[in-house]
């Protein structure tokens, strides 16, 4: 049975989407961009500053389905710019540990509210 995951820790969906999905073992995680769960403004940095503050939201929404970034199985990285791949996975690496989730990194050439990154994930519910 489906279960929806929604946290005021990361930002309320601007459409008709869940933050995550709990799918029996696996947590399905909405792609999040650096949107600030306080304020709900964008917070449109540089690419290593917005892609700390999507992880955070990541990580928030991954707690509040009873897991952790260390469930992470898979990635799903949209950058605005293929240039900005460097700084996005030098503050990438410091949110994951080795063994490391598969991912893929693709330039998506406009993201909502004009973003730089977004990330989603698939992740296990801890204990799984």
């Amino acid at each position: 049975m489906r279960k929806v995951i929604s946290t005021d820790r990361a930002p309320r969906p601007v459409g008709p989407y869940s933050q995550a999905v709990i799918d029996g073992p696996t947590i399905y995680v909405a792609g999040q961009g650096p949107g600030n769960p306080s304020t709900g403004a964008l917070e449109l940095g540089d690419a290593a500053a917005q892609t700390r503050r999507v992880l955070e939201n990541v990580k928030a929404i991954l707690e509040a389905a009873g897991s952790s970034l260390d469930e992470v199985q898979r990635c799903n990285v949209y950058l605005r710019d293929i240039n900005d791949f460097a700084a996005m996975n030098e503050v990438y690496a410091t949110y994951f540990s080795a063994p490391y989730p598969a991912r893929t990194t693709i330039q998506a050439g406009a993201l909502p509210g004009g973003i730089s990154v977004e990330i989603d994930c698939i992740a296990r519910v801890r204990g799984a």
